[in-house]
């Protein structure tokens, strides 16, 4: 099997704050000897996570066993996922912004087991529900754990909590179509019904401005997704929650707003 040497868009910033979890594990827990240095299996973890290394190709460029690779890069991804705000302690920083923007998306599967509860009628694949929240730049803030497919993105914000959570904050919150009967501090666009037809010139005004402002959002499912991995994840779908947040702790990183 031919190797060559790859370069992955992260700081060392990002590589030092990993291998530093790992260190801090190991003396906890006394590991014996590894195969890899803690600075080692924190790049592996990286390649894997931003670049959607499979474990074979690691395996191989790292020169250890398959399943080692595998063990490594759960570790990893248990260590920083246990780092990660929950949405508790993520809307003392929403609470600050002048607005937030609230969308989801689908993170697609190439296979499930029970391939019902995780399909989406909307992507028309399956794959799992994720609830974002961003700033008013567009940044990504925060992401929810995941929920199967077949959630409905206003039925996933209730389930996490997240429209009691702005509301009671008083967070001016933007959202799309699929956020209708929210309530709350949501905003949605106005909807031809029934017995509306069409929307009044003052009404297309409103969903035009509203539009340009939600549309900031989708740079936070963007750069969420800058990770090749959540292109589609090829693992149990109950491990999604662990990837999503472990890669929202190494963004924050990656963009120094991480306070912990």
């Amino acid at each position: 099997m031919l190797s060559y040497p790859a370069t992955i868009s992260l700081s060392s910033r990002t590589l030092n704050h990993l291998a530093d979890l790992i260190r801090q594990h190991r003396s906890q827990h006394r590991s014996r000897w590894r195969r890899l240095a803690p600075s080692r299996q924190a790049l592996l973890a990286l390649a894997h996570l931003r670049s959607g290394d499979t474990y074979t190709c690691l395996a191989a460029g790292f020169e250890i066993g398959v399943a080692t690779a595998w063990r490594y890069v759960q570790e990893a991804i248990a260590l920083l996922a246990a780092a990660a705000d929950d949405l508790t302690t993520a809307m003392d920083r929403i609470r600050k912004l002048a607005y937030a923007i609230l969308d989801g998306t689908l993170i697609p599967f190439d296979r499930v087991a029970d391939q019902k509860p995780y399909y989406s009628g909307k992507h028309k694949r399956h794959g799992v529900n994720m609830q974002v929240i961003a700033d008013a730049s567009g940044r990504l803030v925060w992401a929810s754990p995941a929920l199967p497919g077949s959630a409905h993105d206003l039925s996933a914000a209730r389930t996490h909590g997240i429209i009691d959570a702005l509301t009671n904050a008083n967070v001016m919150t933007f959202a799309d179509k699929g956020y209708q009967g929210a309530r709350g501090s949501v905003r949605t666009p106005f909807r031809r019904r029934r017995y509306r037809p069409k929307l009044s010139r003052r009404q297309k005004a409103v969903n035009k401005a509203h539009a340009r402002i939600r549309a900031r959002g989708e740079r936070a499912i963007a750069t969420l997704k800058t990770w090749k991995l959540l292109a589609k994840l090829r693992c149990c779908p109950r491990r999604a929650t662990a990837i999503v947040q472990a890669i929202l702790v190494l963004h924050c990183v990656e963009t120094d707003r991480y306070a912990g």
